[in-house]
């Protein structure tokens, strides 16, 4: 086996990782694009991974070759489900089609499979509530089970091309599936401890204003509403002064009402920018109970 060819693949999921890692930041709540599209992203990324280690494939034998094509397609679909697999292996699967070959159609079965068993994967890890090993070391048996029979598609022929390159294929799809696995479980748990973090530390912020500025507010609100009480009972009723006494007194009640909801805020949610006003907190929607 070509260890330098090893290592090339093993470079490139690396990558890979690292370049997942970096779609939490683009895509968080408040990042720069809509989340909705970080699967779209990291299917394609990924598919363009397993068509670089097409290219990049490792020798075997004088004659044979193996690559690793089915690993990133495998790992993406179990942590970004099967919108993003599928999109990958499209992607790979366009790519094998124009090598052409007696292998192409069992080759981009091979791919199509692999988002089935990786969904199924991770519907498991889901049920489970955590991606743990042997979520992991199943994924990676079912997918060395699915390329060999995607080479039994050839006949005999095939299974004579199998056989010699069994071994080192269940170790390359078993290694780099579990290793992959808890690399991107990693990444993802402790992008969501960090947007947890953040998050509470926004709610602390913001509470803390809020409180802050209710406290303030709530002072002289009591001095105006006990004069508007006062000014009341020496207004004729029913004259224009004691109406307009009344609408103060109602607005002072609204003031209250806002102010005792901002004592209330359990979390952040904001209204919609309107024109040039900027995206600000919804203190009636952050007040309701979670």
């Amino acid at each position: 086996m070509d260890y330098h060819h090893v290592l090339e693949a093993a470079g490139v999921v690396v990558f890979g990782l690292v370049f997942y890692s970096y779609t939490f930041r683009w895509f968080r709540p408040k990042g720069r694009l809509d989340p909705r599209w970080r699967p779209v992203i990291t299917g394609l990324a990924f598919g363009v991974l397993a068509v670089v280690l097409m290219i990049a494939r490792i020798r075997v034998h004088a004659d044979l070759f193996i690559d690793a094509r089915a690993v990133p397609i495998a790992l993406i679909t179990l942590v970004d489900g099967w919108w993003a697999g599928l999109l990958g292996a499209l992607l790979a699967a366009v790519y094998r089609a124009s090598q052409g070959g007696a292998g192409a159609t069992a080759g981009i079965v091979g791919l199509l499979v692999t988002v089935a068993v990786g969904a199924l994967a991770r519907a498991w890890a889901l049920r489970a509530g955590r991606l743990r090993a042997h979520h992991a070391l199943v994924l990676g048996g079912a997918v060395f089970i699915v390329s060999f029979l995607s080479f039994l598609l050839l006949g005999s022929r095939g299974l004579d091309l199998f056989k010699p390159i069994a071994l080192p294929f269940l170790v390359m799809s078993v290694l780099g599936i579990v290793f992959g696995a808890f690399l991107l479980r990693d990444i993802v748990e402790s992008q969501a401890a960090e947007s947890a973090r953040r998050d509470a530390a926004e709610l602390r912020a913001v509470t803390s204003l809020a409180r802050g500025a209710a406290h303030e507010i709530n002072n002289p609100l009591m001095i105006v509403t006990g004069g508007l009480a006062i000014l009341a009972k020496r207004l004729q009723p029913g004259s224009e002064e004691a109406q307009w006494a009344e609408r103060a007194k109602e607005g002072a009640e609204r003031i209250r009402d806002i102010v005792a909801r901002m004592n209330e805020i359990t979390q952040v949610k904001e209204a919609p920018g309107q024109g040039l006003l900027p995206p600000m907190l919804d203190i009636r929607k952050s007040s309701e109970p979670s």
